[in-house]
């Protein structure tokens, strides 16, 4: 409770609580506001907790099952924090222009950064010195422009398990591809958004840059705790292969030992000899 209680009065000086202008409000969001207060929405912080704190143990769970979450923030007071937050726990993140089909034409995608890591690889082996010089500056100039939007993804091999979203209203069209593809949605919702659109909606104030900050940081440290005991699992399970590695051996030997001495100690049955008449082979006649 006491932890609950120093959560709120940290969202509160942050200025999670503030809303927008009540004529901009969306009407699905009524029970998540507390109260009115010259003009602007507030919102209820005992909600903003606690909805953080389920967006916060749905995102642990996937992190320890090894796959990946997507942080997707354009927003200009987002960006600077995004990637801190997402480079802190090595995850993909989308900080610049939302690219229409990142994630419903990914294949596209991937060759783009394929691209993109080609003329970095050829950058680093001093391949460039064989083209000429409006080549170079060419190719340069590609790979600054990919890397601003691409930048993020260029580890992600295959579709990421869920998406974080700062704004719901400003990443509409990363909403809509996500739910195209079924992938779970998670999302700081605003006074003027519908929280019916993500899974797991987190009410709080997506415009103050300390606002952002505090709920990024909560989901970032809950996704460490995620991988941290993952890679825990992973070392035990190690461990474990690595005894029974050492045990197999001895056990081996013991059981070979076991049989040559069973073999040795049990006498061996007499081999029969069929006489004449006892259904052998009947002896020769003699002439």
């Amino acid at each position: 409770m006491e932890n609950n209680t120093s959560l709120q009065q940290q969202l509160l000086e942050a200025g999670v609580h503030f809303g927008h202008l009540r004529k901009k409000w969306n009407p699905k969001m009524l029970p998540y506001i507390y109260a009115e207060k010259k003009g602007i929405h507030i919102i209820d912080l005992n909600k903003t907790v606690e909805c953080l704190q389920e967006t916060a143990s749905a995102l642990k769970s996937i992190a320890k099952s090894g796959k990946k979450i997507m942080f997707v923030g354009t927003k200009k007071q987002a960006k600077e924090i995004v990637t801190e937050c997402a480079q802190r726990i090595n995850m993909p993140y989308v900080t610049e222009r939302w690219l229409g089909g990142m994630l419903t034409n990914f294949n596209t995608v991937r060759k783009s950064v394929k691209k993109m890591q080609s003329i970095e690889k050829m950058l680093s082996d001093g391949s460039f010195d064989n083209i000429t010089k409006k080549e170079r500056l060419q190719l340069a100039r590609d790979k600054d422009k990919m890397e601003k939007v691409l930048g993020g993804i260029a580890q992600l091999g295959r579709v990421p398990a869920a998406l974080f979203i700062i704004d719901i209203g400003h990443e509409h069209i990363a909403l809509a591809e996500a739910k195209r593809l079924g992938i779970a949605t998670f999302g700081m919702v605003d006074t003027n958004c519908d929280p019916n659109k993500v899974d797991f909606p987190v009410p709080a104030n997506d415009d103050a840059t300390k606002s952002i900050a505090i709920i990024a940081n909560y989901i970032t440290a809950a996704i460490a705790e995620g991988l941290a005991e993952r890679q825990a699992e992973k070392t035990d399970e190690s461990e474990d292969v690595d005894d029974g590695s050492e045990r197999s051996p001895k056990f081996a030997i013991e059981e070979d030992e076991d049989k040559s001495g069973a073999r040795r100690g049990k006498p061996q049955p007499k081999r029969r000899i069929a006489g004449p008449g006892g259904g052998g082979r009947k002896p020769a006649q003699k002439k």
